[in-house]
């Protein structure tokens, strides 16, 4: 009985070359991966630590300001709180109405938010921002009012 170790030749022990991928390693290195990061993410996440400062209403009798709202409606209608505006007339009332709001600051460093209908049209949105920001004001916050 005699074995050919190498050699050409295609006899009857010829193995041929194996083209198959060994994916065994890569599960191994993977697996390993995963416990790592299983183990290491929950670490990470526990060791961050902040001094917050406590929550503290404001005392009784104190009048808190009413936010300065710029509602946007279906059609192109726009109100400044109640009173009824438009594109042109934007700048001198909410100018006007933070005003009033808040004598001692301001008004473009007041913030101004808007809320808007879902069927109102982008352009309309995004004209009344621009205008916004076209006039100096900057601190602008969106409302986001969640459906019942």
């Amino acid at each position: 009985m005699a074995a050919k170790l190498g050699g050409q030749g295609g006899g009857r022990f010829d193995l041929g070359q194996n083209s198959d991928i060994n994916v065994t390693p890569f599960v191994d290195v993977m697996l390993v991966l995963l416990i790592i990061f299983m183990v290491a993410i929950p670490a990470a996440t526990v060791s961050i630590k902040l001094d917050l400062p406590p929550a503290i209403p404001p005392p009784p009798g104190t009048k808190v300001k009413e936010p300065v709202l710029i509602n946007l409606q279906q059609g192109g209608a726009m109100f400044i709180g109640d009173q009824s505006t438009s594109l042109d007339n934007l700048i001198p009332d909410l100018t006007r109405k933070l005003a009033q709001n808040d004598p001692a600051t301001p008004p473009l460093q007041q913030r101004v938010y808007i809320r808007a209908d879902k069927s109102v049209r982008y352009g309309d949105f995004m004209a009344v921002m621009n205008t916004l920001q076209g006039n100096g004001f900057y601190q602008v916050a969106l409302i986001n009012e969640e459906l019942s």
